[in-house]
């Protein structure tokens, strides 16, 4: 199942694609099917509802296919997708330098972490599918990209042993982990060169965990105006998904909704000989096996 959050003539809703080409609108769907709506407005919190929310949707899915050309299906087309999780409670949690060839790219072997390094980027900063990332001329003239798999956390848990650890998933989506490098490197830190305004792109969609048994064997490929940049697989991750979750969760709280990017491979910009920063109009688009593609606008 792939979740969204998307508008249609000027209202937001909560839908699940269907076939490919379509979008479910589960909350009239439900009151269409059952005479009543239960389910939240929000897909946050239709997340914190765990598997009463899934298994409900998936009884819809199975109802609509007995019961198919009613106003609650509209085609893909015609709506817009707005970021799964529009605005997040909490910054995203974002891993650094989770591939080697990465880490050496920006840096020298010397650069390899022995430990999860983890930084964050602010709510403020999501953004949806084909959305326009802000160039921000007046701020950064080192505008780059990472493309990243994304982990969305269901449901409440600390410390989180690692055999357990994807039992807390609700599902992967993706993200651009966009950066102003020359900020990054001045003010000595992530957060301000990782937090501008719409340097987060996300979505999407999200896929449940159902259809992703192993998040630690995708493909994941960004390409600058169909030039491919970036080409890996999360099985090069230096610390997989469930390592992640274990070391965030042993003195923190994870929370249904939480977003945890798990870093992005070789191949970015800053890293390549001269360096190829993004420009107003380029197109940004990561793709990651069993998701789909992510494509994003970078603005004047």
């Amino acid at each position: 199942m792939k979740f969204v959050t998307a508008e249609r003539n000027g209202e937001i809703f909560v839908g699940v694609i269907h076939q490919e080409r379509e979008v479910i609108d589960v909350r009239l769907a439900e009151q269409v099917m059952y005479g009543d709506i239960t389910l939240p407005s929000s897909l946050l919190e239709c997340i914190a509802l765990g598997e009463a929310f899934t298994d409900k949707v998936r009884d819809i899915v199975k109802w609509i296919e007995q019961n198919p050309s009613e106003p609650y299906v509209y085609p893909l087309q015609d709506v817009r997708l707005l970021a799964p999780i529009p605005r997040p409670v909490k910054n995203i949690f974002c891993v650094g330098k989770n591939y080697v060839d990465h880490a050496i790219e920006l840096g020298s072997a010397d650069d390899i972490p022995k430990h999860l390094i983890l930084f964050s980027k602010v709510p403020t900063t999501v953004i949806g599918h084909e959305a326009t990332i802000l160039r921000h001329e007046q701020v950064t003239n080192e505008l780059d990209y990472e493309g990243e798999l994304a982990v969305v956390i269901g449901k409440r848990g600390k410390a989180i042993k690692k055999d357990e650890a994807l039992d807390y998933v609700f599902g992967y989506t993706i993200i651009n982990d966009v950066t102003a490098r020359d900020l990054q490197e001045r003010h000595q830190q992530y957060l301000l060169g990782k937090s501008l305004d719409t340097f987060c792109p996300m979505g999407p969609w999200i896929v449940h965990r159902s259809f992703i048994p192993n998040p630690n064997r995708l493909q994941i490929e960004t390409k600058v105006n169909g030039e491919t940049r970036q080409k890996a697989s999360t099985e090069q991750f230096i610390f997989n998904v469930e390592t992640i979750i274990e070391t965030i969760s042993q003195g923190m709280t994870l929370e249904p909704g939480d977003i945890i990017a798990t870093g992005t491979p070789a191949g970015v910009g800053k890293g390549m000989k001269p360096p190829r920063f993004l420009q107003a109009g380029d197109v940004v688009e990561v793709t990651i096996e069993r998701i789909g593609t992510l494509r994003n606008y970078i603005g004047e």
